[in-house]
């Protein structure tokens, strides 16, 4: 049978009835709670359920190890040996809800973040000697653990004269450039003084924010690693990382409409949202620090220093219409009151929108730029990646432009249902995709409407960051010969499906519990419409460009624990809208043009330099060799950023119906300008108007 929502709930309810006679009463009951609860549920009704043995507690055992201090600077083999003998028995631990290993780690974290911090301000105390010939290897599994305090000792003393050479290394070279009218006269001892508090200000403020970790972020982390065995995307999410997740989905969010970072023992105003709630109010500035906060409702405000920056927004997120009185610490000391009454804020910088292009033949062309497949599962009637892009596609149309490209770049993916809604803009009714759960027979999901909006040349934009959703898209107007896909040599390769499970609904009760949080696990795998599947291969392009990532392994196949790849029967589908010019000429045509391209050139050969550097990361800590090493591949990354300097792409301009939105609104102008500056410079683009030009051409 297929197991959804309500079973899930019986399942962990049946699961929880010995707990029901022994009402939970402290935090290790609701730990436990936790733990048994994920994993039963991930044991019914994951995709690909792993065994709960020793094989998953050794995965589980090497993962959390990596996740808390792969770079190796913390934990000695000592450290280690003491945690070995819980190698295999971390499953037995999860089924009876117990943390015996959490707890030592932890334990020894809080050990070594002291021991380590008496090291490094040590080794701070004093000044280095750059002209000695040494190295720091930065790379923790080529380094291992340490075998002694000692040896982990020195590792802390050349890593901060490492951090110490950085900076130190580039006040010298402002000094000789005149930059910095501060270090002028300066002598190298002062600016090699000046480096080494800079480094130990910057390690005392990382060490300040380590040592606010509460139990629940260390849980967290675990439930993680266990449940990131069973595949990188099934997941624990805690109520603050579930509200950030929805917000990145939906677009908005209910609260002042201002972005917050952590400074210090303050939190500060680092950008407010234009046409937000704090906008409006027009007191708040970037800049600002919080220092405490009331709800309008409450006489005593809440001293935030220190605070997490998860505890500050909570603090300060509130429902539409609610008022929050901010104390704000100003730029010139003073300090003020501010009251805001929160609203509902859109995030605009992260929907569709779409631009006028023209080809070297003066082709009128619409670009549609999609961040992601954004919706609002909370309300029917809100944002809606499909109908945006609708929207952008009748403006077009009525612009009479003659392609359309549709760019998906870095778009990471999001809802299905607006994936098989937008790919029907560009075809009849038929299959999408094929979504398959575990132990049935694959759905086939498909597009009912039989209109086209877009019966015209499509070029779909992808590259290795282009995910989930991007790829359903571009393999279905790929499978169905609606478009040509042009991009990187294969696009991210996550063919999953997964779904939220609140724990509150879950468990009847419990209230001093929650709020428990979710678990977003894999239930189905997508495949295309031919059968095959895009997990781990992704969508390989029509046409492929030469891309600076292509030599590292990135993608689905980086990631710990994916699942395989696997495929299935194919579904009957066709399509008698646009027929694609012969893709072999194209292509060549393309492959021409990249052959004798500079550009393109430098870019196959910035791939080779990239893999180099991340395969190397041996650093001297001679200056004169640091700094001969710095300038060679400062050189390199210039000449390679200049790439992207020219105007490469004309006649680029907003549609007329667009600009109104923006009359008087700098901000939004601003942004747009910085939009149309980087569309001109995209070498990417370039080559798409010329494909659209071939396919205009021969058709």
């Amino acid at each position: 049978m297929r197991l959804r929502g309500p079973v899930f709930l019986s399942l962990l309810l049946v699961g929880l009835l010995v707990a029901a006679f022994y009402p939970p009463v402290d935090n290790a009951q609701k730990e436990a709670l936790l733990v048994q609860t994920i994993l039963g549920g991930l044991q019914q009704i994951h995709f690909d359920p792993v065994d709960i043995d020793d094989e998953f507690s050794e995965k589980g055992f090497e993962l959390y190890l990596d996740r808390v201090d792969g770079a190796r600077r913390w934990y000695t083999q000592a450290d280690i040996d003491l945690l070995s003998p819980f190698k295999d028995d971390l499953d037995d631990e999860a089924l009876r809800g117990s943390y015996e290993f959490l707890d030592l780690s932890i334990q020894l974290q809080e050990a070594a973040l002291e021991k380590t911090q008496q090291y490094y301000r040590e080794a701070l105390a004093g000044p280095f000697d750059f002209s000695e010939l040494e190295t720091l290897e930065l790379d923790g599994e080529k380094r291992g653990w340490a075998q002694s305090d000692e040896e982990l000792k020195d590792f802390w003393y050349h890593l901060m004269k490492y951090e110490t050479l950085t900076r130190y290394s580039d006040k010298v070279q402002e000094q000789a450039e005149g930059n910095n009218e501060e270090l002028n006269g300066k002598s190298d001892a002062e600016l090699e003084q000046e480096a080494r508090e800079e480094t130990l200000k910057a390690f005392d403020d990382w060490y300040d924010r380590l040592a606010k970790r509460k139990r629940t972020d260390h849980l967290s982390l675990y439930l993680n690693v266990l449940t990131n065995i069973f595949d990188p995307h099934t997941g624990y999410y805690e109520p603050i990382e579930k509200q950030n997740f929805d917000i990145r989905m939906s677009g908005k969010l209910e609260g002042i409409g201002a972005r917050l970072q952590t400074d210090g023992e303050y939190t500060k105003v680092v950008n407010i949202i234009v046409g937000g709630p704090a906008w409006k109010q027009g007191e708040l500035e970037e800049g600002d620090r919080i220092t405490r906060v009331r709800q309008a409702e409450e006489e005593k405000a809440i001293d935030i220093s220190g605070m997490t920056i998860d505890d500050v927004v909570q603090q300060i997120r509130g429902k539409k219409g609610t008022q929050v009185v901010l104390t704000v610490k100003k730029v010139d000391g003073s300090s003020v009151e501010i009251p805001i009454v929160r609203d509902v804020v859109v995030l605009e910088e992260g929907f569709a929108k779409s631009l006028l292009l023209h080809t070297n033949s003066k082709e009128k062309i619409g670009y549609i730029r999609l961040p992601s497949f954004y919706a609002d599962f909370q309300d029917r009637n809100g944002k809606s990646c499909a109908r945006d892009v609708a929207t952008e596609i009748k403006k077009l149309k009525k612009e009479n432009v003659q392609g359309i490209i549709l760019d998906l770049r870095n778009n990471g993916g999001g809802s299905l249902r607006d994936v098989v809604d937008m790919t029907g803009l560009f075809i009849e009714e038929g299959p999408i995709v094929q979504v398959k759960s575990r132990q049935r027979s694959a759905e086939v999901l498909t597009d009912d409407d039989p209109s086209v909006l877009w019966d015209g040349p499509l070029v779909v934009m992808v590259n290795n960051y282009s995910a989930s959703a991007s790829e359903i898209l571009a393999a279905a107007l790929q499978d169905y010969g609606r478009a040509v896909i042009v991009g990187s040599k294969s696009t991210f390769g996550k063919g999953t499906v997964q779904r939220f499970y609140d724990l509150d609904r879950a468990i009847r009760g419990y209230s001093e519990l929650k709020p428990l949080g979710e678990i977003k696990l894999t239930t189905q795998k997508f495949y295309r419409i031919d059968g095959g599947s895009t997990q781990l291969r992704g969508v390989i392009p029509d046409i492929i460009l030469p891309n600076q990532y292509s030599l590292i392994k990135t993608g689905e196949k980086d990631h710990d624990f994916p699942m395989e790849w696997t495929s299935i029967d194919p579904v009957n589908y066709s399509q008698d809208v646009y027929t694609l010019p012969d893709l072999n000429l194209l292509r060549r045509n393309s492959e021409q043009r990249v052959d004798g391209s500079e550009a393109f050139a430098e870019i196959e050969s910035n791939a080779v330099r990239l893999q180099k550097q991340r395969d190397d990361n041996e650093y001297s800590l001679n200056v004169e060799m640091y700094q001969a090493e710095q300038a060679q591949r400062k050189a390199e990354r210039e000449a390679y950023d200049a790439l992207f300097e020219n105007q490469v792409v004309f006649g680029v301009s907003n549609l007329e119906i667009d600009l109104p939105e923006m009359e008087g609104d700098e901000g939004k102008i601003a942004r747009n300008d910085e939009w149309i500056e980087n569309t001109q410079r995209d070498i990417y683009l370039k080559e798409c108007l010329n494909v659209i030009h071939d396919m205009i051409e021969y058709q």
